[in-house]
């Protein structure tokens, strides 16, 4: 986000006029909700009710055609069964609203959507078991499917060609690199680049393509307490970076962020892996390409960690919450290499698949 006053910061009364003004809820509790760059707050109103009050930062706000086609695809997915949040109408009728106002920068104009509440805590913060990632590949993969059903006028804006955050684009953290100046992660990050271009790029052509949620992260992910004393996802969050990618892409952004909060990193791509597959295998070049594209991913967080933190030094405790253990995780899979975690990664997967036909079975 390169405008470093961008980010709203509402005041209780600007939000209590808010949702008077423009749903007729008169706002009883609010409390912030964690956000990289817009302002999220729970609301539970006196009419009853809970929902998320989501003000977008004034730069993505001006572009109200690529939000529209999220709200979109949240309908979409939540007619199809999936847990997703969908916009509440406005008392005339809008799933948003562009209101101008002052948060201490001046007056700005930003997009505001009340959303449906999910409950649930972040999969972040509870045992990440094998049957758990397994319904996480799963699901992820799902959601991709049904989003290759969805018809909309504007789908093309989708094709977002400079997204820094599309793994279409990972050439582009080329012009972050400065963040890292003095830090031995930088090699690794060129390196890694580097490999990204010689050697997935020249297979891209044979990946399957579809809309990516591109953002199917530890924090997005909810999860509430199932029938056999483990967990099941109840919910899934934010999607800003929705673009048009590749299935392969979605399987390796999802399989980087689970690494995080896991003890033993390496264990997490089998079962993520074995579930994803049980809805999408695929195919050799995509095969090849995962590690790479795993590691390039964890490239496109830790730069554009290290650079949001120098847009926004007052928010550098969440913007960093991937960084800190992502730093690790990144170098000691470089270190691995290509060939040993591959090796781990499709025997899990393989080994997993049997386990989960025999209890089918």
């Amino acid at each position: 986000m390169p405008v470093k006053h961008a980010q709203p910061n509402l005041s209780q009364s600007q939000v209590c006029e808010l949702m008077k003004r423009l749903y007729n809820l008169t706002a009883a509790e609010m409390r912030p909700l964690p956000s990289y760059d817009d302002q999220n707050l729970y609301v539970a109103p006196c009419e009853g009710g809970e929902f998320v009050l989501k003000i977008m930062n004034s730069e993505d706000s001006k572009n109200t055609t690529i939000i529209e086609v999220q709200t979109r695809a949240m309908s979409f997915l939540h007619q199809n069964g999936l847990p997703v949040q969908t916009a509440v109408p406005t008392a005339s009728g809008q799933l948003m609203s562009l209101e101008e106002m002052d948060c201490g920068y001046g007056r700005q104009k930003y997009l505001v959507r009340l959303m449906t509440y999910l409950h649930g805590v972040t999969i972040s913060s509870v045992p990440s078991t094998p049957k758990l990632l397994y319904q996480t590949g799963r699901t992820a993969a799902t959601l991709d499917e049904v989003l290759q059903k969805m018809e909309h006028p504007h789908l093309s804006i989708l094709e977002r060609e400079n997204f820094i955050w599309s793994l279409s684009n990972v050439s582009l953290l080329k012009g972050y690199l400065n963040v890292l100046d003095g830090d031995p992660l930088q090699e690794a990050v060129k390196s890694v680049i580097t490999q990204y271009e010689d050697y997935v790029i020249p297979k891209r052509p044979n990946f399957r393509k579809c809309i990516n949620h591109g953002d199917f992260n530890d924090l997005n992910v909810l999860v509430q307490p199932d029938d056999n004393h483990g967990y099941k996802i109840s919910g899934i969050l934010d999607f800003g970076d929705m673009n048009s990618g590749y299935y392969v892409f979605e399987l390796a952004i999802t399989i980087m962020y689970m690494m995080i909060e896991h003890p033993d990193p390496i264990q997490v791509g089998g079962p993520v892996l074995a579930g994803w597959e049980s809805v999408f295998p695929l195919n050799q070049d995509e095969k090849d390409c995962l590690y790479l594209l795993v590691l390039s991913r964890f490239c496109q967080s830790l730069v554009m960690a290290r650079y949001s933190v120098t847009l926004h030094p007052e928010n550098e405790e969440y913007l960093m919450i991937t960084s800190r253990k992502g730093v690790k995780i990144l170098q000691r899979f470089w270190e691995l290499g290509k060939k040993h975690v591959e090796k781990v990664w499709f025997q899990h997967a393989a080994e997993f698949n049997k386990t989960m036909n025999k209890d089918v079975n």
